[in-house]
């Protein structure tokens, strides 16, 4: 079914480094597609760490400010550019869009939009668009983790933890959890094994559950928690850093910390002990290897969807909101209370 897109569209614009409250809406005319675009009328989108970051002015790569943000969408394609393929017209699909997504329409690119089975709604396709794709590369690329093996998850009552925490036992992999002890209940019931990520102990815990080291950690912290990580892997292990929350609360760029942290990486996977460390980059490849990046995509992504439909993995919707109501999405998102994902609706 082809609907004919409307005139206006409304979108979210961060002004600047502002506080939520200064999150402004706007209306602007519905723009077209160019060739290897799509237009798409969003069905739902999400708050995720990515704009936290940078409603701070700390996002590596971030636009110039006024930017619409939005890291991710689903929707259905309106119109497609010259020379793309019409027959995605009326379709839905699952848009990585980096920034734009906070809008009741958007361009966006054909090569970065994967098909959303008819079997997956649009919220809870929404929910494992990035944070899908990010788990199960982390879990089956980066880390490359076996049936039978342990994994120490921090950030595990995070979007990208709760479904990495259901790919990780699906896989027959056992997960230890780190997270705030609010949420060691859920991750009980989730067949995890909870510790407190701000344990001084937290090392010396480990091992006993572990005596001969984990199999991979999963690190979104960032600092001596990482220097910790590190050394709680077993022989053949793997460190994968996936993000650097100790940093959200300074101010200016987050190159130095993120270069550092590449650096240190390198620096480990070096040293003659048979462990390895790498930073996950789910953009790495996009621009100088595209071919190969909307290969994984449309695999990894698929994969993520195929299970959600067959109920293998659930989405995990901590809220649902309006886009008009962006203010109270992002305080909330952004109180670090929640176990899963804030979607926004058109």
């Amino acid at each position: 079914m082809h609907t004919t897109p409307s005139a206006t569209t409304t979108q979210v614009v961060l002004p600047g480094l502002v506080e939520p409250a200064g999150l402004e809406l706007a209306t602007v005319p519905t723009p077209t597609p160019d060739a290897g675009q799509l237009l798409v009328e969003m069905e739902a989108t999400g708050v995720s760490f990515a704009e936290q970051s940078m409603r701070k002015g700390r996002y590596f790569g971030q636009p110039a400010f006024p930017f619409v943000p939005g890291y991710d969408l689903v929707g259905r394609v309106l119109e497609v550019g010259t020379g793309g393929d019409p027959t995605l017209i009326g379709k839905r699909v699952a848009t990585l869009t980096k920034t734009g997504a906070w809008a009741t329409h958007a361009v966006v690119p054909a090569r970065d939009s994967i098909l959303v089975p008819d079997g997956v709604s649009s919220e809870d396709a929404e929910t494992v668009v990035v944070n899908g794709v990010t788990a199960w590369q982390m879990l089956h690329r980066a880390a490359r983790v076996q049936p039978g093996e342990t994994i120490l998850l921090f950030g595990a009552n995070g979007g990208v933890g709760g479904i990495l925490i259901q790919l990780a036992r699906l896989h027959g992999v056992r997960v230890i959890g780190a997270a705030s002890p609010r949420h060691h209940e859920a991750l009980r019931a989730a067949g995890v094994i909870p510790v407190d990520y701000a344990d001084p102990e937290l090392g010396a815990r480990v091992r006993e559950l572990a005596p001969n080291g984990v199999d991979a950690v999963f690190d979104n912290v960032g600092g001596e928690t990482t220097r910790t990580a590190f050394g709680l892997l077993a022989r053949g292990g793997t460190l994968v850093t996936y993000s650097i929350i100790t940093t959200m609360g300074g101010s200016g760029s987050l190159i130095a910390p993120f270069v550092t942290a590449i650096g240190q990486a390198l620096v480990w996977s070096a040293l003659p002990n048979g462990r390895s460390a790498t930073f996950y980059d789910l953009w790495a490849g996009h621009r100088f290897r595209p071919a190969r990046f909307r290969r994984h995509l449309e695999a990894d992504l698929g994969e993520v969807f195929r299970l959600l439909e067959h109920g293998d993995i659930t989405a995990n919707i901590a809220a649902r909101f309006p886009l008009t109501e962006i203010v109270a999405a992002m305080e909330l998102a952004e109180s670090r209370t929640l176990n899963g994902k804030v979607v926004l609706h058109p």
